[in-house]
């Protein structure tokens, strides 16, 4: 036995929260790192102490393993748990944690070493019998090898990062012509995330379901399966949605992958949790993906339907302890949904948001639960992923279990920053996910015209009603019994709004008619519609209002002069310019190409001089751990590249200038 009385969570954000209340509920004193980014986040203020460990570049904090080490032995936490992400299957730190007499709250090094490489991990599966897909995981990664084996295998291929994860570092690659240029980035990208550009290929299996085993060991032998997760819905090879058990899944197959998965573990002399992912056909043919030496982001649903704390199963393992359950007592009861709730714009290539957070609630409702790492007031920034919460919902059946978290999504609020809420609202609702057919073709293909992906600006409702609470908001500043409660109706008060619009600007005008000032009653015109409202109550930032005879209530927050306002797509913000001067142009396709958000620079295509036109990507962006291309809004030459690779950049720093070719004519 293993005995540790401090445990140290080296992470952040709602896993970091999840596991030091597991941890606290066992005894356990709880040690909190933080980045300087970090200093007010609530894992921090949870813990019993609290560390810095660096500024905010993950680099110098939460990936600085000697720096970890160090608050470890400040504190004098005798254990560490990782998390997901970051250092969590991480060789080097795992040794280093052993070196120094710290307990690692997961596997040997050994193990994970060998399931973070997918080409290691691979050539072992095969060893075990493990049914794998066919492909390509040689040492030889020349180009010109691994496009031999893409034609060997045959189109279509899968790309993927030997020390990958999270989709990142990997390219379905459909024909020939594309290979070298999908390989280049893929390489680019792994390399960028993993420190690694070693590549595996692999047949792709076209619209499967991507199917995973919770699998649990300990050091006395024992190895168990908590049955299956489907997490088949996914954009870009990232889960959105996750569920327990699959909707896919029968009982034989349940116990065929769950064998498979033992053995892949016992291969490997496993110890803790981990998850070994497969990919499976139409016609139930399953096939060896990889395994991952942590706990999984969606991990509660297997809690949910299994009656288990993961987090606890995990302690008591490190501390030598045998698995609470044998494989004949686990039980799947019930049915859990769970979401990923991002701080992204589903309607502008799900860019990454960041902000402060105005408004955070949610209804603690049955069945409710919510795994968040945020708090009203907290700054979303560009260092770290933009997960916020993910939402979990848990019934006797699929049905009501997915009903609730659609009704889970639709009372939350979150304001300050636009968030993927209306996007997974909208796949819950549709009825290839309800009938649980989904699968990981669904959002490109089923789900592609979804209007929670399309650019479009606020309905002229939605724009009367911002005008409407930015004057109510007024009236309530400046004494509403002199501002427009009066006996005769006055003259209309005309506002003047702009609203972000991906990277351009929705610019709309509101008339407020007071209708009746007794009733409380008004028409709010937008061009030619009219919309009558009655305000009913307008109390911590929230209107009561009626219209069309239904009483509905607005959650709302007004931040520098920003009004920003619950939608069903999550968020919307609009800004007052009725008293600010018009502009005759708007900065959209002046050829000043400025950062979306802060990151770092990891890519400059273009040099001064060089000719470009409308869509040609001139720098590359990373931020929120993915890639965003910078390109030409006009076409002209280049006159100025302000970066260089490996820059830090402000969001609306300028990047690069363009001459527009009509500037050019009228020069020459």
């Amino acid at each position: 036995m293993k005995d540790f009385t401090k445990i140290l969570v080296a992470n952040r954000g709602e896993i970091a929260l999840r596991v030091m209340k597991t941890a606290k509920a066992l005894g356990y004193e709880t040690v909190a790192v933080y980045s300087e980014a970090d200093a007010d986040a609530p894992h921090v203020s949870f813990a019993d102490e609290a560390v810095c460990i660096g500024p905010a570049q993950v680099n110098q904090s939460y990936l600085n393993i000697s720096r970890i080490v160090e608050a470890c032995k400040q504190t004098g936490a005798n254990a560490v748990h990782p998390g997901y992400g970051f250092l969590s299957e991480n060789t080097d730190f795992c040794q280093a944690c052993q070196d120094n007499n710290i307990t690692f709250i997961g596997p040997d090094p050994k193990a994970i070493n060998l399931m973070g490489s997918k080409r290691l991990s691979k050539i072992e599966m095969l060893k075990a019998k493990v049914p794998c897909i066919p492909g390509y995981e040689g040492s030889d990664q020349s180009d010109e090898t691994l496009f031999k084996e893409a034609k060997a295998i045959g189109f279509p291929v899968m790309i993927k990062a030997s020390a990958g994860g999270g989709g990142r570092g990997m390219r379905i690659v459909k024909n020939e012509a594309e290979f070298a240029a999908q390989l280049k980035t893929a390489k680019s990208e792994a390399l960028n995330a993993f420190g690694s550009d070693e590549m595996i290929l692999e047949k792709a299996i076209m619209e499967p379901r991507h199917i995973e085993i919770q699998i649990f060991a300990d050091r006395h032998g024992n190895c168990i399966y908590l049955g299956e997760r489907d997490c088949s819905v996914q954009r870009r090879h990232q889960k959105v949605v996750e569920e327990a058990p699959s909707p896919f899944v029968s009982e034989a197959m349940r116990q065929s992958m769950g064998e498979a998965a033992v053995n892949a573990a016992k291969a490997c002399d496993y110890v803790g949790a981990g998850t070994v992912e497969f990919l499976a056909d139409k016609n139930g043919d399953f096939y060896f993906l990889e395994m991952n030496t942590r706990l999984q982001v969606e991990h509660p649903v297997t809690e949910l339907v299994t009656g288990t704390d993961l987090v606890a199963w995990q302690i008591q393992v490190a501390a030598g302890q045998t698995l609470p359950m044998t494989q004949e007592q686990v039980q799947i009861k019930g049915h859990a949904v769970e979401v990923r709730l991002y701080a992204e714009d589903p309607s502008n290539a799900f860019m990454p948001q960041t902000g402060k957070i105005l408004q955070w609630q949610y209804k603690d409702l049955d069945g409710l639960r919510m795994d968040a790492g945020i708090q009203q007031g907290q700054m979303v920034t560009p260092f770290y992923d933009p997960m916020l919460a993910k939402v979990i919902a848990y019934g006797e059946n699929r049905d009501i279990a997915r009903r609730k978290l659609m009704k889970a999504l639709k009372s939350m609020t979150l304001l300050g920053v636009k968030s993927n809420r209306g996007f997974l609202y909208n796949i819950l609702a549709h009825q290839s996910f309800a009938n649980g057919d989904a699968t990981t073709a669904f959002i490109e293909e089923d789900f592609a015209d979804d209007m929670s992906m399309e650019i479009a600006g606020l309905t002229k409702f939605e724009q009367a009603l911002a005008a409407w609470i930015q004057y109510l908001h007024y009236a309530q500043a400046q004494d509403a019994e002199r501002r427009f409660w009066r006996n005769s109706n006055p003259a209309p008060t005309w506002l003047s709004f702009e609203s972000p619009v991906a990277s351009e600007k929705q610019n709309f005008d509101v008339a407020i008619h007071i209708e009746d000032s007794r009733k409380q009653a008004f028409v709010l015109q937008v061009e030619d519609e009219r919309f009558p409202v009655s305000l009913l109550e307008m109390a911590d930032n929230e209107v009561m209002y009626e219209y069309q005879g239904i009483k509905r209530s607005l959650a709302y927050a007004i931040e520098d002069q920003r009004l920003f306002m619950a939608t069903h797509g999550g968020c919307c913000e609009v800004l007052d310019i009725t008293h600010a001067p018009r502009n005759a142009a708007g900065s959209a396709g002046d050829g000043k190409i400025k950062a979306s958000m802060d990151g770092a620079i990891v890519d400059v295509q273009i040099e001064v001089g060089q000719k470009v036109t409308v869509g040609d990507t001139l720098v590359v962006l990373e931020a929120m751990k993915m890639e965003h291309s910078m390109k030409a809004d006009c076409e002209g030459e280049v006159t100025a590249v302000n970066v260089s690779i490996g820059d830090q950049v402000k969001g609306q720093q300028l990047l690069v200038e363009i001459a527009l070719a009509s500037e050019e004519a009228e020069t020459a």
